[in-house]
């Protein structure tokens, strides 16, 4: 994927329509929610795992009220719904692996809603493991790419405290580490005043599909489908989009 394209794809994620962006900070507050119950604190000094979602929400614009207002009624009610992690695995149209993590409250009605999107795109759900091993587990921060930013001394820096790899391009600055070692060196950007583009802990493609056009238009019409249902949170690909 060419830097160009993937800036245009950044750019697009972030203007997004109202009604796109308030499903994003939606999935967002799920996000926060199991954070808080899961990490025992609304805490982000405590609760390492909420800081991660903290720092993914901050990425994609979500403001401060509404992460606030996520985190107190998390802490607050203890009625509130119990959302369970889960995973699936399959193949998408044009033989794309996909891997789409989910938060729900209902089990049943999430595997029956994910079955019908890959059965009527032309894929199909798989077992655990069909797609996994074709891709790994990683830290992944995005940040852009400044006049003022001594790319050599960040580089050493961030490989010191565990980055894998390190990338610059025109307009942004790609650095992967294990899953271990994310917090850490998210952390040592954000001391730097850099902008974060996108921190998340994502499944990368070690085996990539290319498509034709036709295939990609294909291909992104369903991955579209999957993010409008409310239960997925993140859908990843081996796709060359």
């Amino acid at each position: 994927m060419s830097g160009h394209s993937k800036w245009a794809n950044i750019k697009r994620k972030k203007e997004a329509t109202d009604s796109k962006r308030a499903n994003i900070f939606s999935k967002l507050g799920k996000e926060i929610t199991v954070a808080v119950k899961m990490g025992g604190s609304p805490d982000p000094n405590v609760n390492r795992k909420l800081k991660d979602v903290i720092a993914k929400a901050k990425a994609q614009n979500m403001p401060n009220d509404n992460i606030n207002r996520c985190i107190q009624k998390a802490a607050g009610d203890s009625s509130s719904d119990n959302y369970e992690e889960m995973v699936y695995e399959g193949f998408g149209p044009c033989g794309t692996a996909i891997i789409v993590e989910a938060l729900t409250d209902n089990k049943n009605r999430t595997a029956a809603d994910l079955r019908s999107i890959f059965s009527k795109s032309g894929g199909s759900l798989g077992q655990t493991g069909s797609v996994g091993y074709m891709f790994d587990k990683k830290g992944y921060i995005l940040i852009e790419r400044t006049s003022d930013i001594d790319e050599d001394t960040l580089m050493l820096e961030v490989l010191e405290i565990g980055a894998e790899d390190f990338v610059s391009e025109d307009e942004y600055i790609e650095i992967i580490t294990a899953p271990e070692n994310f917090s850490n060196v998210r952390e040592e950007i954000e001391k730097k005043n850099l902008t974060i583009l996108e921190a998340d802990i994502r499944q990368i493609a070690n085996i990539k599909k290319e498509l034709s056009d036709e295939e990609i238009d294909k291909v992104q019409n369903f991955l579209d489908k999957l993010d409008d249902n409310d239960d997925v949170q993140n859908v990843w690909h081996n796709a060359e989009i």
